[in-house]
C-alpha cells in the first residue's frame, strides 16, 4: 500500500509498509499507545530489534561506554558515530533511525549544530537527531527544524554534562523540577519532535507527559512518560557490574555468551571441533 502524506500507522499490530516517521509518534501519544526505543550501534542488533517489534532505535552517544571502551560520553566524536549510524540505517526498513549529536558537536550555536545534523541526516543516513541540553540549546533545535532535521529532545540528566552535574543524580526533585519543566516546554516551543527525561522524579515526568503536546521517553523517570529507552546491553543482560536502578534486565546475555565461549574453547582444546560435519 503506497503511503500517502495523511496516513498514520500504528506502531504494532501488523506488518509495517514503510519508515516510522514522527507524526506515527505524535498520532501514538494522541491515542495513548505506548511504545518502546532502545539504542543500537550495528547492523545485527538494529534489524533484529526492528524484525522484534522496536519502532525507534537510537544511535546513541553511550556507544563512548558501550562500544569504544571509553569512560563516560564525552570523548566520543562525530567521526565515531557516522559509521554506526550508516550500519543501523542500512539494515533498517521501518524502524525511525535517531542520531546523538555528541558533546561538541552542537555547543558553538545554530551553525554548528546544523553543520553536524546535516552530516548525520546525508552521510549516515538517520531520520532524525537527538541532543542535549533544555532552554540552553533553543536556537539550536530551532534552526535544525527550520532546515528541515527532526530533532529528539534530552532533559533531566544530560551524560554529557555529568561534569558539571556532578555525577549521576536525579534532575527535579523538589524547586528544583520547575527547572526541568521549563527546559521541557521550551525544547517543545522550539520545535522538538519528542523529548527524552532521564532521571527525573515519576511526578515530574507524569506532569510534563500531560502538559506537552509531544511525546515524552523516559529513562529512570516512572511509568507514566509516553515511551520508555534503555541501553540495550544493560536490557539485555550483556554490560557487567551494578546496573542503575531503572534499568530492568530481560536476558542474561553475558552469561549465555560466557557459556558459548567456554564451549567452544573445550572443544578446540580437546579436538571435538571442527568434525567431519564442519569440514569441506
Amino acid at each position: 500500500m503506497r503511503s500517502t502524506p495523511t496516513e498514520v500507522t500504528a506502531l504494532y499490530g501488523g506488518p509495517a509498509t514503510r519508515r516510522v516517521r514522527t507524526r506515527d509518534l505524535q498520532a501514538a501519544k494522541e491515542r495513548g499507545e505506548r511504545w518502546p526505543m532502545l539504542t543500537s550501534y550495528d547492523q545485527y542488533t538494529a534489524a533484529l530489534f526492528e524484525k522484534a517489534g522496536i519502532p525507534v532505535l537510537l544511535v546513541g552517544d553511550s556507544a563512548a561506554n558501550n562500544v569504544f571502551g571509553y569512560e563516560t560520553t564525552v570523548p566520543v566524536a562525530v567521526d565515531e558515530l557516522l559509521p554506526l549510524v550508516r550500519a543501523v540505517a542500512r539494515a533498517t526498513s521501518y524502524a525511525l533511525v535517531v542520531a546523538d549529536l555528541p558533546f561538541g558537536s552542537y555547543e558553538e550555536g545554530p551553525a554548528q549544530a546544523l553543520r553536524n545534523a546535516v552530516r548525520f541526516m546525508k552521510e549516515g543516513g538517520c531520520q532524525a537527531v537527538k541532543l542535549e541540553g533544555g532552554r540552553r540549546v533553543a536556537e539550536q533545535i530551532r534552526a535544525l527544524t527550520g532546515a528541515g532535521i527532526p530533532v529528539m529532545a534530552h532533559i533531566g540528566f544530560t551524560p554529557q554534562s555529568e561534569h558539571t552535574l556532578g555525577g549521576y543524580r536525579v534532575q527535579g526533585r523538589g524547586e528544583a523540577a520547575a527547572e526541568v519543566v521549563a527546559d521541557a516546554v521550551a525544547v517543545a516551543e522550539a520545535g522538538a519532535f519528542a523529548v527524552v527525561l532521564e532521571m527525573v522524579p515519576g511526578e515530574v515526568a507524569k506532569r510534563i507527559t500531560h502538559e506537552l503536546s509531544i511525546p515524552t521517553i523516559g529513562i529512570g523517570a516512572g511509568p507514566d512518560c509516553d515511551a520508555q529507552v534503555l541501553v540495550w546491553q544493560d536490557m539485555a543482560g550483556l554490560r557487567p557490574g551494578r546496573m542503575p536502578r531503572f534499568v530492568k534486565r530481560y536476558a542474561d546475555l553475558q552469561g549465555v555468551l560466557t557459556e558459548a565461549t567456554r564451549r567452544f574453547a573445550a572443544e578446540v582444546r580437546e579436538g571435538s571441533f571442527p568434525t567431519l560435519e564442519h569440514t569441506f
